[in-house]
């Protein structure tokens, strides 16, 4: 799945940096948090490659 936004692909990163022991997971807020418990390693990572050019800086409403 790939990061829609930048905030996303941001937390993303967080939550990846968390999985991988390189920063406390205590250390993760809201989203981030919630993509460290629900997601594999692999998904964070394909997520957090996203590349952020011409991405909004928060995803739209639905």
């Amino acid at each position: 799945m790939k990061a829609t936004s930048k905030a996303q692909q941001k937390a993303a990163g967080a939550a990846l940096s968390a999985k991988r022991g390189e920063t406390k997971p205590s250390e993760l807020y809201d989203s981030s948090k919630d993509m460290y418990g629900s997601m594999s390693e692999e998904e964070l990572e394909e997520m957090a490659s996203t590349q952020r050019k011409g991405k909004p800086q928060k995803r739209a409403n639905d």
